[in-house]
């Protein structure tokens, strides 16, 4: 089976998010997919299949399976368009969020995501202790989205990942802040999947996007996740939909012989 790990939301290799592909071409077990993701031991590993002109697309964390996924998604499109098909300018995956269509406008993949607007909760104690950090405001979709007050804080934020996981309700949590030269920043920590920090989080944008469009009044945005590699996201609120554009880059390609 081929296989690529390419860098998602990144213009250099050891840079953005790191994500497995494998081009699957016979029926597949989902014990097996899992078992890869785990051998491979990176944030996502997405399986590409054929469905007649289009792809059905499944992402696993090292120990889940995931509904939604950006960065393998991006880094999906970017291995059918360089090493498959070059002349693929737009995809349609098939996936536990529903159809997904990623659009490539130069050297940019531009995803279109489902919103997922947060609702906002009450803070509670248990946060502030996992990040050890003041949290202005919490609002929830799947994930936990924590307001800090700065940049700065996000960028120094050392968490308690023990406790994290123990934050009720939520699959992983968002940490965010307005931006110095960007709109936003944020950070993104999954413990309970697997994930202690993932370095760029397309999905987590679903939610980011119609969070700070509201806040900031636009629906054109340009954001950074600021973890240890980073990445750039350029983002466009769409009401019920969320567009997410990055680059991806090619570290390797192989096979995998099972």
């Amino acid at each position: 089976m081929r296989y690529f790990i390419v860098d998602a939301f990144a213009d250099h290799v050891f840079q953005g998010n790191q994500a497995g592909i494998c081009l699957v071409e016979q029926p597949m077990e989902e014990m097996v997919m899992q078992n890869i993701a785990a051998e491979n031991n990176l944030a996502e590993t997405a399986f590409i299949s054929r469905n007649g002109k289009d792809f059905n697309l499944r992402w696993f964390t090292p120990e889940v399976e995931m509904d939604l996924c950006g960065h393998a998604t991006l880094a999906s499109a970017y291995v059918l368009s360089t090493f498959v098909d070059t002349s693929l300018e737009a995809m349609k995956f098939h996936t536990l969020s529903g159809v997904l269509t990623v659009t490539k406008r130069g050297e940019l993949f531009e995803m279109d995501f489902p919103a997922r607007k947060p609702i906002e909760t009450t803070v509670d104690i248990r946060m502030m202790e996992a990040l050890n950090a003041p949290v202005l405001e919490a609002h929830r979709s799947r994930d936990m989205l924590l307001l800090v007050e700065s940049e700065d804080c996000i960028r120094s934020l050392q968490p308690n990942l023990a406790l994290l996981s123990q934050i009720p309700d939520c699959f992983a949590v968002i940490v965010t802040a307005k931006g110095d030269e960007v709109d936003f920043v944020s950070r993104f920590f999954a413990p309970n999947a697997g994930i202690p920090e993932d370095p760029v989080t397309g999905s987590s944008h679903s939610t980011l996007i119609p969070f700070w469009a509201e806040r900031l009044q636009k629906s054109g945005m340009v954001a950074k996740q600021l973890s240890k590699r980073g990445g750039t996201l350029y983002c466009e609120d769409c009401g019920e939909r969320v567009k997410i554009s990055g680059h991806a880059v090619s570290y390797l390609s192989g096979e995998i012989h099972i």
